[in-house]
């Protein structure tokens, strides 16, 4: 015998395959979280990020934004911070891809006798976890300046799930970012990000926007999942007139936009990981 690690058999059943899969893919799970726990500093930034944001736009800028309803802004303002929350894993995963790819460690993968799609399921379940772990924080302040969901235990659940499914769908569009973009071009790309989440209803009425801008605004996928929080949590805006079909139907409008989104950069995801070999 020559000593050589043994190889298992790749699986040839349906069955085998897909157990092959989440076999593999939860190891890729447990790999981000342990790297979450070796740094903890990945848990401590979002905690401060969401605290400054709350402060910068509930006490600087909120006395001078007119709410809906003339409810509490601040109130208004945290189902925008969720929103905000579930949309940053495009630009975290499609940086953290990108690194590992340049630094040889996606073709590592590559290389493996695992799975040939569990790095970027992987990579997406885990962000699951980490989105509650988000969520939970920014709630956690939302509490402390006077935010409180109204609608009872089953809507704010089901205002929290809306939240982490948006959440794992831009995560596979992360995915996807980093396994095509260099390092580099992510970089200079990044600050692109925020006037997606700006220009929104996230933090301000569409209503006093610009027609073309406040367009833009009404369409855009993070204005339906800041308004379904809204509505589910009973906060203020929920029952604002819109005359955009998202936001007349924002929990229809933010599943569909999920849905879209998974099934989109989720093939593209899968394709490029499989053929790429850069």
């Amino acid at each position: 015998m020559s000593g050589a690690p043994m190889v298992p058999p790749m699986p040839t059943s349906p069955l085998e395959k897909l157990r092959w899969t989440l076999a593999d893919g939860w190891t890729l799970v447990r790999r981000e979280f342990w790297h979450m726990k070796s740094e903890p500093i990945q848990i401590v930034l979002p905690l401060i990020f969401s605290g400054a944001l709350v402060l910068l736009f509930g006490y600087v800028f909120g006395s001078a934004i007119s709410v809906p309803e003339g409810g509490n802004y601040r109130e208004y303002l945290m189902p925008g911070l969720f929103a905000m929350a579930s949309g940053t894993p495009a630009m975290i995963n499609a940086v953290a891809i990108a690194r590992e790819k340049s630094k040889g460690v996606v073709d590592r993968f590559r290389s493996m006798p695992m799975s040939r799609v569990a790095m970027p399921f992987g990579k997406t379940g885990s962000d699951i976890g980490i989105g509650i772990i988000a969520l939970a924080m920014t709630a956690t302040v939302g509490l402390l300046v006077g935010w409180r969901a109204h609608e009872g235990l089953g809507r704010t659940v089901a205002g929290f799930a809306i939240l982490l499914f948006f959440r794992y769908a831009m995560s596979w569009a992360g995915v996807f970012l980093g396994l095509a973009t260099k390092s580099e071009t992510l970089d200079n790309l990044g600050p692109l990000f925020f006037p997606f989440i700006m220009i929104s209803n996230a933090f301000v009425p569409t209503g006093n926007m610009p027609t073309w801008l406040r367009t833009i605004a009404d369409w855009n996928p993070v204005s339906a999942v800041t308004q379904s929080a809204r509505v589910l949590f009973g906060n203020p805006g929920a029952d604002a007139t819109h005359s955009a079909w998202p936001l007349e139907h924002p929990i229809i409008a933010t599943l569909g936009w999920s849905v879209l989104l998974i099934v989109v950069f989720g093939s593209l995801a899968v394709h490029r990981y499989v053929t790429a070999e850069d």
